[in-house]
């Protein structure tokens, strides 16, 4: 047992909560945004100002998220060269066969397939050949075996939220903003989960909701400790900033929650916003206005299809609201409430 334990770690093999859902989660939503969402704003640009190159290089882009997944999760992993160049093939394979539900194909087959790769790797005398060899072997082959079943497992998971959505707008309105709000907030990857699950639709609305209520929400919240950098660290970036800050005083935290149980249902019964541009927009937030921007991705594949017959004020009024404005004036009512009350004192909420 202690000769393998010594070769784990001699191998940088480490089977951790942290390694695998927080590490290799959140570089797969970098993955995700640096090949498939990217890819969908260029190429939605490009749709607009009539360009056909840019629609063509968006198109590139988006046709390499499966390799781009892969290699970020390696890299997250600490694989060696010869494992991360393999995992480009790796990443395709998993991401085809996992048809909707690829993304979550691409984690659970990467994870495995690197740290085969990793286990193999520089033991031969001709590790040129042998680790990029087992390492696509095991990871193609693992695509094929479970690949199909994890994709259909994630979009079915995915279809029954949208559905009981549809079916309960204001529960699952506040049960699904405020998770992947949270989710958005702690050290893992909401716009991965999102991405896993093909989370769109009324529930993909809910999940924006809930992210830009976080962002805004921590944004608008600290502005006393962290003034105008704040707001764009946090209101363009991300509210993980917080997290340490959350841990000193878990109560910094109620107020965003709050809201996003709030605006949730406002975004599902009220304004009926759906996300059905690319599902890791829903748990992007406002993160580089990203998540509006798949909504409105999302409005002009539908004006394309003949489902929407025009983008309305109405529609940029209602999106603007739960994005920025509802989530910043709540923020700031439920946050003064709490100062008051000695909840949150100065420089509770301080960013170094």
């Amino acid at each position: 047992m202690g000769k393998f334990k010594s070769f784990l770690e001699r191998k940088n093999i480490v089977v951790s909560g942290k390694r695998y859902g927080v590490d290799a989660l959140g570089a797969m939503a970098q993955g995700l945004f640096a090949s498939l969402l990217i890819g969908t704003i260029i190429a939605t640009i490009g749709e607009q100002a009539g360009l056909q190159w840019l629609v063509d290089i968006g198109g590139f882009a988006k046709s390499m998220a499966g390799p781009a997944m892969a290699a970020s999760i390696a890299f997250a992993l600490g694989t060696p060269n010869l494992v991360l160049f393999s995992m480009l093939a790796v990443g395709a394979a998993a991401n085809k066969l996992g048809g909707a539900g690829g993304p979550l194909a691409v984690y659970v087959v990467t994870i495995f397939a690197s740290e085969f790769g990793k286990a193999v790797s520089k033991e031969t005398k001709i590790d040129i050949l042998v680790t990029p060899l087992v390492t696509i072997a095991v990871g193609i082959g693992l695509s094929y075996w479970w690949a199909p079943g994890i994709g259909s497992a994630a979009s079915s998971l995915g279809e029954v939220i949208m559905w009981a959505t549809t079916k309960q707008p204001f529960l699952m309105g506040i049960l699904v903003s405020v998770i992947v709000g949270m989710a958005l907030t702690l050290p893992i990857s909401s716009a991965a989960i999102c991405a896993a699950l093909s989370l769109t639709g009324l529930a993909g609305g809910a999940a924006l909701a809930g992210c830009c209520a976080q962002m805004v929400g921590f944004a608008v919240l600290s502005f006393r400790e962290n003034r105008w950098n704040g707001i764009i660290s946090q209101g363009l970036g991300t509210s993980m900033l917080q997290m340490g800050n959350i841990v000193k005083n878990p109560r910094i935290w109620i107020a965003p929650t709050l809201v996003s149980a709030i605006t949730g249902p406002i975004a599902t019964c009220l304004f009926k916003l759906e996300m059905n541009g690319p599902a890791i927009a829903s748990g992007m937030g406002t993160c580089g206005l990203v998540g509006p921007i798949g909504v409105y991705t999302g409005w002009m594949q539908e004006v394309t299809a003949g489902t929407r017959a025009a983008i309305t004020g109405t529609d940029w009024i209602d999106l603007i609201a739960i994005s920025i404005i509802i989530p910043a004036i709540l923020t700031i009512i439920i946050g003064t409430l709490m100062r008051k009350a000695g909840w949150i004192k100065d420089g509770d909420l301080k960013l170094d």
